[in-house]
C-alpha cells in the first residue's frame, strides 16, 4: 500500500509542501508545478493525475470534490483547513500525520 502524497494548490503557502518534504512526506506545491492560474477543476484533475490528495485552504474544492463523487468521477481526496484554524507549522505535523497513517487507496 503506497503512503498519501500531498499536492498543495496555490491558496496555500508553499512552506507547507517544502516542510513535508523536508519531514520525508512526498508533497508538491502548484508553484513547483508550474499550475498557477490553473481552475480548480483542473488542480483538483491534475492532483488525481498525480495520484495525489489536494490540500487547500479554498472551501470550493469540497463542493467540486462532492460534485465529482456524484457524476461517479474519482479523485485522491480534497484535505481541506481553513487558512486561519492553523499556522503553517501545525499544518505540516498534522499533513505528516495523515500521510504517515493513511494509504492512498484510503
Amino acid at each position: 500500500m503506497n503512503k498519501i502524497k500531498i499536492y498543495t494548490n496555490e491558496s496555500v503557502d508553499v512552506a507547507i509542501a517544502e516542510g513535508l518534504v523536508r519531514r520525508g512526506v512526498e508533497a508538491f506545491s502548484a508553484r513547483y508545478t508550474g499550475n498557477l492560474g490553473l481552475t480548480d477543476g483542473e488542480q483538483l484533475s491534475f492532483a488525481k493525475k498525480e495520484k495525489s490528495s489536494l490540500f487547500t485552504h479554498d472551501t470550493d474544492f469540497l463542493r467540486i470534490a462532492a460534485q465529482w463523487i456524484e457524476e461517479g468521477k474519482t479523485h485522491h481526496g480534497v484535505i481541506y483547513c481553513h487558512q486561519t484554524a492553523y499556522g503553517i507549522g501545525d499544518c505540516i505535523r498534522n499533513l505528516k500525520i495523515l500521510a504517515t497513517v493513511l494509504t492512498s487507496e484510503e
